[in-house]
């Protein structure tokens, strides 16, 4: 199971978005999409972005919240879409883009 990235010092406001539209990645400090690689298409800020991130792993549940408890993450069913982040919700349809799965 992967990560789930943690980090109550960030500055959500301060966050550059991918220019890409169909990404969810933000843009680094070197420039570039932390999720897909590529390039920012504008003008960065001139003071590099620094991050303060802590990964938490089922290995260490005390740090999870109580609503990520609850879910049952290790069962989720994604979207078959791979360009949509959506799971697949009881009525066996996408939440997010309502595509069956």
């Amino acid at each position: 199971m992967a990560g789930i990235i943690l980090d109550e010092h960030e500055d959500w406001d301060k966050r550059i978005l991918c220019s890409d539209e169909s990404c969810i990645g933000i843009i680094g400090p070197d420039g570039k999409c932390k999720e897909c690689g590529k390039p920012y298409d504008g003008k960065l800020p001139v003071e590099p972005v620094v991050e303060n991130i802590q990964a938490v792993t089922a290995e260490s549940p005390k740090e999870v919240s109580a609503d990520a408890e609850s879910d049952d993450w290790g069962n989720r069913v994604l979207c078959s879409d791979e360009s949509c982040i959506g799971v697949i919700g009881a009525d066996g349809k996408c939440k997010e883009c309502g595509k069956p799965l």
